[in-house]
């Protein structure tokens, strides 16, 4: 494993070397491909027959074979197999380029018929939760192999209470292609084709985005403008999409019976209510011991009181700033995993040799990064846009975080191996945990130590902070919206009122901010995933502390808890650990690891 040294590089952003592509072809090789069109027929045909199978049989077998129900699970999710297999390939494929036509139709067309399979499945599930407790508990005694399944069939039943006719159920999963799932399609292929413009220069969102980092403050503002100016430009359609996935939301929550806006997400996060409350409440509480002090702090060392906000991210003055290759990254990250546990570098070094990664940056790209768990049967891929910036070899090191926890649960199969969303962050975090004490432990400078302890801080901000912040602003929007459609302008009101509470007066926001929430692809996709972010770093720092302290045993019980994907409870994960999320203390345990951060960079003065 290379040695992280004290000695960086200062490479140029045209010197990152090779970028590399992912290579799809491990899925399928082309959208013609023999085997895909092979595959969609038997998904197609197996789907049918498992149906005519199973369709009304599944309490009587819980009492009288249930071994024979055991095989009708193992069935069902080799069938959810192959279907993931298939939407993972188009999905991604799209992901690389929203901008060509042929692939947004081949993934429109793949969806179509993800929902025709899936609604002719949509029955077991339902069926499955119409069985009585009692017969399903006798049954899970009675038979080991379904005894294998008993923590999603947990799972399951916790849905029971939001369960609508069966017929209503299809009709939900039909309606979706030309309701949710198109207005996601519409933002998706709007963001990508916006382009932003300062003098003679047009760039794409991600690197437009990127310009808030450089070190002319002139140049950030000029950037700053540019995407106010185009955001506002499309408001109207962000504004329209917002309207109409809220009123979506609110329709499903209203007939399944949730009382709560976002109860939804916290059962899909197995995550309690009053647990998400406690941590809301605990970094609300914390805004100004956290982001209004470091801001304030940022805004001394630009000899200001207050930071224009294109200067909230802006690297610290008079410091030179690193650019890595390629090359640097995937050490350092590979580096800092192996000094953890040789099995966690082992596992990410397969991303690189086996192309895995998506990291260049191209026109029509998805903008951000993700790490996409595909199926079981397969393996995960990676996307990042590399720019060489220290951000963006954290960024790797959380995406490959994400990576190593799905190939470690993936033997629990497909319907066991997902993790909930606030469990997922656990590893990407303590990923990019890793990386950063490896690169602070490798020494320099004084002001080398205090650029990545500020970034540090600055990135733990706006993954606890400006998370919550988030969660906030679609707390808010969604209350309102079920009074009636909201304008851009109301719109822009909430999301200033929410930023103006969280970033404190150090930070200036003019009115120019105010659209800057049109590009949050979380507010589209996944409504209220956003504290998973705040969840997983609050998590990660308490864990993070157990680790220093040397607790005996403590790499293997990580591995374990990776490795048990969806089959438990936050709860059960962590009390190894001797942590509780239901413990207020828990999360003040987690926001002071940012406070002592923080309070170091103030000794530095």
């Amino acid at each position: 494993m290379p040695e992280v040294t004290t000695k960086t590089k200062k490479t140029k952003a045209a010197d990152l070397g090779s970028l590399p592509e992912w290579d799809l072809s491990h899925l399928y090789a082309s959208p013609d491909a023999q085997a895909l069109k092979a595959d969609i027929a038997r998904l197609e045909a197996d789907a049918a027959a498992f149906a005519k199978r199973a369709t009304g049989k599944l309490s009587e077998l819980a009492g009288n074979e249930p071994d024979s129900l055991a095989s009708l699970v193992a069935a069902y999710e080799a069938i959810q197999d192959l279907a993931g297999k298939i939407g993972s390939y188009a999905g991604l494929r799209y992901a690389a380029d929203t901008s060509d036509a042929a692939r947004a139709k081949f993934y429109g067309d793949i969806n179509e018929t993800m929902t025709r399979v899936g609604s002719s499945l949509l029955f077991f599930e339902l069926e499955l939760n119409r069985i009585e407790d009692a017969l399903l508990d006798d049954a899970l005694l009675r038979s080991t192999r379904l005894a294998a399944y008993k923590s999603w069939l947990i799972d399951l039943r916790r849905e029971r209470p939001h369960q609508l006719a069966d017929e209503l159920e299809q009709l939900f999963l039909d309606k979706s292609v030309t309701s949710a799932a198109a207005f996601n399609r519409l933002f998706d292929e709007t963001m990508t084709g916006l382009r932003f413009h300062v003098g003679k220069e047009e760039l794409t969102l991600e690197p437009a985005l990127n310009k808030l980092q450089d070190p002319d403050a002139s140049v950030r503002k000029a950037w700053a403008m540019a995407l106010s100016e185009t955001f506002r430009s499309n408001i109207r359609l962000f504004t329209l999409i917002t309207n109409t996935l809220a009123k979506d939301k609110e329709i499903s929550d209203r007939w399944r019976k949730f009382s709560g806006i976002s109860d939804a997400r916290h059962l899909a996060n197995r995550v309690e209510p009053e647990v998400v409350e406690a941590l809301v409440s605990a970094v609300r509480a914390a805004y100004p011991r956290l982001s209004h002090r470091y801001y304030a702090l940022k805004a001394k060392w630009f000899g200001q009181d207050q930071l224009e906000f294109w200067d909230r991210n802006a690297p610290l003055p008079k410091v030179e700033q690193d650019t890595h290759s390629w090359g640097e990254a995937r050490d350092i990250v590979l580096d800092a995993y192996g000094r953890f546990a040789p099995e966690m570098a082992q596992v990410a070094r397969r991303f690189f040799d086996e192309q895995w990664i998506d990291a260049g940056l191209r026109s029509g790209k998805s903008p951000g990064a993700f790490a996409h768990p595909t199926v079981p049967s397969a393996h995960p891929y990676v996307l990042i846009n590399y720019q060489g910036r220290p951000r963006d070899v954290m960024t790797l090191a959380h995406e490959l975080g994400h990576g190593v926890h799905q190939v470690l649960a993936g033997h629990n199969g497909a319907l066991m191996a997902p993790t909930p969303l606030t469990l997922a962050e656990t590893a990407s975090v303590f990923g990019e945990m890793l990386t950063f004490k490896n690169l602070l432990a490798a020494g320099g400078a004084p002001e080398r130590r205090k650029a990545l302890l500020a970034q540090k801080v600055e990135d733990m901000i706006n993954t606890v902070v400006r998370q919550i912040a988030f969660y906030t602003f679609e707390m808010k929007l969604h209350t309102e919206r079920r009074q009636g459609e909201l304008t851009s302008e109301r719109i822009n009101e909430i999301w200033m009122e929410v930023q103006v509470e969280s970033l404190g007066p150090a930070i200036r926001l003019t009115p120019a901010y105010d659209v800057f929430w049109a590009y949050i692809p979380h507010f589209i996709h996944s409504p209220f995933y956003v504290y998973a972010y705040a969840f997983g770093d609050c998590l990660v720092n308490s864990l993070y502390a157990v680790y220093e302290k040397a607790e005996p045993g403590f790499v293997e019980k990580y591995f374990a808890m990776l490795k048990a994907g969806g089959t438990k409870h936050h709860s059960e994960l962590l009390a190894p650990f001797g942590l509780d999320a239901r413990d207020p203390a828990f999360w003040q345990l987690g926001l002071g690891v940012i406070e002592s951060m923080i309070a170091e960079l103030e000794k530095m003065e």
